[in-house]
């Protein structure tokens, strides 16, 4: 079940009251205003937009057919395989760039990991993305942030223990 925010976009109603509990703590780094959830819930079609518009940037720009899905698969995620599609992701956007090293430090304790660190692209197969975060629940966004993983690494530390 969806529900909107301000501003337009949807998300899981599951994440909705966590997301609007950081996102009004967020306006201490953000100059005491609310950030804005600029993206959230994507249907395949909007998904597929976003992907073939960012492939005909890169063939626009000179690279083959298969170099531009290459390209593309680092900044958009290929339709089916996105966070958005199931609504627990949402990109955020405020009016200081300060306001993303205060999601990075805090976003965990409601239960947001931040989801492509730029440290973490080998693993992740993403390139950085400071707006973006993924709702994993208080207690994986806790153990996530305090051990410095990534959720593939999580996952395969999980994975171990079973």
């Amino acid at each position: 079940n969806l529900v909107e925010v301000a501003g337009g976009e949807k998300v899981d109603e599951r994440i909705y009251d966590p997301l609007m509990e950081m996102l009004e703590a967020a306006k201490e780094g953000n100059w005491d205003q609310l950030p804005m959830v600029v993206s959230g819930y994507r249907t395949q079609a909007k998904q597929q937009k976003f992907f073939d518009d960012k492939v005909a940037k890169y063939r626009n720009e000179g690279h083959s057919k298969s170099e531009a899905e290459e390209l593309a698969k680092q900044w958009v995620a290929v339709p089916g395989y996105s966070e958005h599609q199931v609504g627990l992701a949402v990109d955020i956007n405020g009016a200081t760039y300060d306001l993303y090293f205060w999601l990075q430090e805090n976003s965990w304790k409601y239960g947001f990991i931040f989801r492509y660190p730029g440290n973490k692209t080998e693993i992740t197969g993403v390139a950085e993305e400071v707006w973006h975060y993924r709702y994993v629940g208080v207690d994986a966004a806790t153990e996530m942030y305090e051990k410095g993983l990534c959720l593939e690494e999580y996952l395969a530390e999980r994975q171990g223990e079973e």
